[in-house]
């Protein structure tokens, strides 16, 4: 018998609604092999109502005649089917012959087409079901790819298919290429069978499409009118009192709708509802070898990837940290150098100020700052002239004075506070801040140099009407050697605040108002932003002129009073010196408190 005429005995009719009249009941069912092939069916019914059965019973005829199929087994319920003949198990438990993933997808499709080997696709053990969902797309990919050169009879059955082709929500790309197979698969030999006990959850446009439906017991409402809408009322209706294993059964090939009892499938039924009898699984047929050890090889082939894969991860971590290192060392290694750059700067601009004999020049501006270094170079090679070299070293002696004064100061500080270690690490802390914005502050230094180095020559004047104990000491550190009376001092301290910008006046009102606080809050009391940095350059005038000290941990106090005190060499009494720094303070409180005024008032608006 040619394939075109072979048929395989799947069932036998029965009586009743559906029957057929022109056979007598209990006559057998023949399906053709090549339509059961190439075609598209549908076999659904609820739970214990049969259709595994039906679908088992159809691929044990297709086996015992050599016509390989694959399976898509998506509760691991075909594998008894191995009782008698010789599947390739194929999956991700470890009961199955080999455990496969979507890089074995060509492999298993040439095997099942090519080497005509029966496969069971069981994706009931992957944990992913986004994995399950790949490696069937893949397979049916290429069964596809396949087909369309070989045009090979070769059927694909599909378990629980409302998954993959469901009505009412979206589908995946397996989905997808199970309605390409079911659409296109035909002239191309590659036949599908859907299975579902849920016909109300698959896409209608699979079912209207099949060439032939096994319709087994249904009795949820939904399902039924499925029926009742493709068979007529009295099926939708009949179809709830169908015994197990019973069936409308309706082929194109007849046209013709039939009652059939399928009969018993003869290999081991895993798929059965577990009793109270032991479950005892029966001696399977072993694979070949060799087939095995093909797929074995594919999957060593990717644990070697993926080993590989892991190894140049690693290294790539590791590279990318380094590099991350690198980086971060490099961004240090240009903060330091922006520092350096910024600290000779403000170094020159002493060095430079008229006060201390420079050519004022504005080291600011890049010619002047060329002007400077190139001075520099040369004086460290011996081509500067002899009266050049001797102003730059008196600048640099200067600058070195000035140095060590703050040092002393600094070390003044810490011992009064006898807090050595804060102090010092506060101390170096600002100096970095301080010096870090010296770039973008280029007058503050200047102004403050001005009181601090006392001034030009002009103002060491002597009022000849002065009370002599009024006048201090002329002292390095006290910032007004050469003044001469209290107006004197008065006017150059006043000289020097007016010097200093807004913000370092507010914040030395805000010092003036509290017993201590760090710079940052005295910045943010003064109505400027918490910027550490900032706060501390226009801090630095203030501490280096006197008018605030250091008191430990960061913190600075109110030091104006103290600072006319020392400048008067304690010679005031406490009239005098009140008067004396009320008279100093009136260039900033006043001011001061306008501006926080004017700021309530927008504030309100």
């Amino acid at each position: 018998m040619s394939e075109e005429t072979e048929t395989i005995t799947v069932a036998d009719v029965r009586d009743g609604v559906g029957g057929d009249a022109g056979a007598d009941p209990g006559s057998p069912v023949d399906l053709p092999v090549v339509d059961i092939l190439t075609g598209r069916g549908f076999i659904t019914g609820k739970s214990g109502s049969g259709k595994s059965n039906t679908a088992s019973v159809v691929i044990e005829k297709l086996l015992s005649n050599n016509f390989p199929v694959l399976i898509v087994d998506t509760d691991g319920e075909y594998y008894g089917l191995k009782e008698q003949f010789e599947l390739l198990h194929a999956g991700a438990d470890d009961e199955c012959d080999i455990q496969v993933s979507p890089e074995h997808a060509e492999k298993l499709a040439h095997l099942a087409l090519e080497q005509n080997v029966p496969i069971i696709l069981d994706v009931s053990g992957y944990l992913d079901e986004g994995d399950a969902q790949k490696l069937l797309t893949e397979v049916a990919k290429n069964l596809f790819a396949k087909e369309k050169k070989l045009k090979k009879p070769f059927l694909m059955l599909v378990e629980e298919c409302h998954e993959y082709i469901p009505e009412g929500g979206g589908m995946d790309e397996a989905g997808k290429m199970l309605i390409k197979i079911g659409k296109r698969g035909r002239k191309h030999g590659l036949g599908i069978v859907g299975i579902s006990q849920r016909p109300a959850d698959v896409k209608k446009d699979f079912i209207t499409q099949c060439d032939w439906l096994c319709w087994h017991r249904l009795t949820w409402n939904n399902d039924t009118k499925v029926v009742g809408r493709i068979l007529g009322s009295e099926y939708a209706d009949a179809i709830e009192d169908m015994r197990n294993g019973e069936a409308f059964l309706v082929t194109d090939w007849s046209e013709s709708i039939r009652r059939v009892q399928f009969r018993k499938k003869n290999t081991f039924d895993a798929g059965a509802t577990p009793g109270l009898d032991d479950f005892e699984r029966p001696d399977l047929k072993s694979v070949d070898g060799d087939l095995v050890s093909e797929l074995q090889g594919i999957s060593d082939e990717k644990a070697r990837r993926e080993s590989e894969i892991a190894d140049l991860r690693q290294q790539l971590e590791r590279k990318e940290a380094r590099i991350r290192d690198l980086e971060r060392e490099l961004e240090e290694a240009r903060d330091l150098s922006r520092m350096a750059d910024q600290f000779a700067q403000a170094m020159f601009r002493k060095a430079e100020s008229p006060y201390r004999g420079g050519a004022g020049r504005n080291l600011g501006r890049p010619e002047d700052q060329q002007s400077a270094l190139a001075e520099y170079e040369a004086s460290r090679d011996g081509t500067v002239e002899d009266g050049a070299g001797t102003d730059d070293a008196a600048a640099d002696g200067a600058v070195t004075d000035e140095s060590a004064a703050d040092a002393s100061e600094g070390g003044s500080e810490v011992d009064a506070n006898s807090e050595t270690t804060a102090a010092a690490d506060d101390d170096a802390e600002e100096e970095a801040v301080t010096s870090a914005a010296a770039g973008a502050y280029p007058g503050l230094d200047d102004a403050v140099g001005a009181f601090v180095g006392g001034g030009d020559d002009t103002g060491t004047d002597t009022d000849a009407d002065v009370d002599e104990s009024s006048v201090a000491p002329e002292r390095a550190h006290s910032g007004v050697a050469g003044l001469t009376g209290r107006e004197d001092v008065v006017e150059r301290l006043t000289d020097v605040l007016a010097g200093l910008p807004d913000a370092s006046r507010r914040m030395l009102a805000v010092y003036r108002e509290s017993d201590a606080c760090d710079p940052v809050d005295a910045h943010v009391a003064a109505g400027e932003v918490g910027d550490k940095q900032l706060a501390y350059s226009r801090n630095g005038p203030l501490r280096r002129a006197g008018f605030v000290e250091h008191v430990g941990r960061g913190r600075y106090a109110y030091a104006v009073p103290e600072l006319v005190r020392e400048t008067f060499a304690d010679r005031l009494d406490e009239e005098e010196l009140a008067a004396v720094v009320s008279a100093v303070e009136s260039a900033f409180v006043s001011d001061t408190a306008e501006r926080i005024e004017d700021g309530a008032a927008e504030a309100d608006d």
